[in-house]
């Protein structure tokens, strides 16, 4: 029988350092072949994402976003992800998209400030209180227990819900105070004009940048992007897909130059030299290669208990 591996099951057998850790080795292996499908009815759309890791299998994940479900008491997203065998192509497993996605987002976040931040970073702002922030909570504090945790939005409200389900984190209310004092901010916004003025950004900031996945999103300005050291988790699903690179690249204020590497040069070379006070930024645009490493540590662990 074909496993249904959902958050109820699987989630207990999971943590985040084993998943960023396999997200790093995963991008040792041979690059991933990716490939996304959208389709459209009006406002209604059907996205499929899919990935061939040689070794690793295929995955494709397909999601429906109906904007109208809502008022009608349904999600406006739901779909699945289908995990294939690399040597048979036979079905493995179908995975809850919420289930993936969530660990997929957060623990891409937490690989690149792994590799990027400061070792002695305490202080983190997390912009943004969606339910990306939840999880970001779960893995930055396995990481790094004692991290000193704030949080703000754009409704107050928000931010003080986010902070009563995680005791010790701190909502706040000024953006820009809060981000001139922290050591990594991480922004899971929906913001189509930047949310994040680099003149705010004190040196040896990390900046993970997570919400920005459409070609007229972004979260940070052209300040941020020239004042810091550009990486991005992959090259081929960020540079001409997503507006936080496309905007300021066709305006001239970045060249491809500037993305000095992606989580295969990072896996492959090493995290060159920084010093203390450089500011790095991660932009972190997700990938069906990652949904499908992430998938696979999914898949692995459910097996073992089996």
């Amino acid at each position: 029988m074909i496993p249904v591996l959902t958050r109820e099951a699987v989630e207990p057998l999971l943590d985040w350092m084993t998943l960023s850790d396999a997200l790093l080795e995963g991008h040792r292996r041979p690059p991933a072949q990716v490939e996304d499908v959208l389709l459209s009815r009006a406002d209604d759309r059907l996205l499929s994402r899919s990935a061939w890791i040689d070794g690793m299998g295929v995955g494709v994940k397909s999601v429906t976003v109906f904007p109208g479900n809502p008022a009608q008491g349904r999600p406006s997203v739901q779909g699945a992800m289908l995990v294939f065998d690399d040597a048979t192509g036979a079905l493995r497993a179908v995975v809850d998209n919420p289930l993936v996605t969530r660990w997929k987002t957060a623990g891409d976040s937490l690989l690149g400030a792994r590799l990027l931040a400061r070792p002695d970073a305490l202080r983190y702002l997390i912009v943004g209180a969606g339910s990306v922030a939840d999880s970001l909570i779960e893995a930055f504090r396995a990481w790094k227990p004692d991290l000193r945790i704030a949080l703000w939005a754009r409704r107050p409200e928000a931010a003080e819900a986010v902070a009563d389900r995680h005791p010790g984190v701190t909502p706040v209310t000024d953006l820009a105070e809060a981000v001139s004092g922290a050591d990594i901010v991480s922004t899971c916004t929906m913001a189509r004009a930047p949310v994040i003025a680099g003149d705010w950004l004190s040196p040896g900031t990390h900046l993970d940048l997570i919400g920005a996945f459409t070609p007229d999103m972004r979260e940070a300005d052209d300040r941020a992007l020239q004042r810091g050291k550009l990486y991005v988790d992959s090259r081929a699903t960020t540079i001409r897909h997503i507006g936080e690179l496309m905007i300021p690249l066709a305006s001239g204020a970045i060249t491809e130059a500037d993305v000095l590497g992606d989580l295969g040069d990072l896996a492959a070379h090493g995290v060159p030299p920084r010093a203390r006070d450089d500011i790095t930024i991660y932009k972190n645009g997700g990938g069906a290669h990652l949904d499908l490493m992430t998938a696979r540590v999914m898949l692995d662990a459910w097996e073992a208990r089996q």
